[in-house]
């Protein structure tokens, strides 16, 4: 009786934790939201019925027998496990994809990465302590669905050398495709108030991501958004400016 109360307990953690809410695990699950309700409240349900918990949730009954509280999910790295994914490309990119909860069949027959190399790859990880692995082929990610890279660390300066270039050099005129440079003059509390936009566009943004990574990979496509907003003007505008011009004539 104990066993099934805290396995129930650290269900409801999990859920918890990963931001799971009961309609969206019994979307994943295909079954009505007062049915998981009625399980997770009595704990009456089948073998079978946990063994699809499990599965739809990426954990494995011997994670969910854990103590969640025991795990303490990383939020960001250091700067010394950024430089250690900077130096390696593979290693980079296979951090990337389970923190976005790709799973390893996807990874294998989307990327020229075998099966044995990918394993070496995530035991990598799992000593830098970002994802680990668990036979047969499951991955579990350790960064909290609020995870973020070093703002001005290594991978956010290459990103800013390698990746955004790339990104901006583009037509930007796919069906799914938006781009807009905006800019005007704004004052100290609108600046704040956009800027809080930006924040819930973004996590708009990762809850989509989540909940669309139960769908089938043909399902999916890959695409970034890249938002930013700085008090800032152009270095040729600057250059024009009198001596003593006042803020409030910038245009940005």
């Amino acid at each position: 009786m104990a066993d099934s109360r805290t396995l129930l307990r650290n269900l409801k953690a999990r859920l918890r934790a990963d931001g799971v809410t009961y309609r969206e695990l019994a979307r994943r699950l295909h079954l009505s939201e007062p049915t998981v309700k009625r399980d997770l409240s009595r704990g009456g349900f089948s073998l079978q019925r946990l063994d699809r918990i499990c599965e739809a949730l990426s954990i494995s009954l011997e994670e969910l027998l854990q103590d969640p509280r025991g795990t303490r999910l990383l939020t960001q790295l250091s700067d010394e496990q950024e430089r250690v994914l900077v130096a390696n490309p593979k290693l980079l990119l296979v951090s990337y994809l389970i923190v976005n909860d790709w799973k390893f069949p996807e990874i294998v027959s989307t990327f020229q990465i075998g099966d044995a190399e990918l394993i070496d790859l995530v035991l990598r990880l799992e000593k830098l302590g970002i994802a680990e692995f668990r036979k047969p082929q499951r991955l579990r990610k350790l960064t909290a669905r609020n995870f973020s890279w070093r703002k001005d660390g290594p991978v956010h300066a290459f990103f800013v050398r390698r990746v955004a270039p790339e990104f901006f050099n583009a037509r930007f005129d796919g069906a799914g495709d938006e781009f807009r440079f905006i800019g005007g003059l704004l004052s100290g509390e609108s600046l704040r108030r956009f800027k809080s936009g930006i924040e819930r566009l973004a996590a708009e943004f990762e809850a989509l991501a989540h909940n669309d990574a139960r769908l089938p990979l043909a399902e999916r496509d890959g695409c970034t958004a890249i938002l930013a907003l700085r008090a800032w003007e152009f270095s040729e505008f600057t250059r024009l400016r009198r001596s003593r011009s006042p803020r409030r004539d910038r245009t940005p």
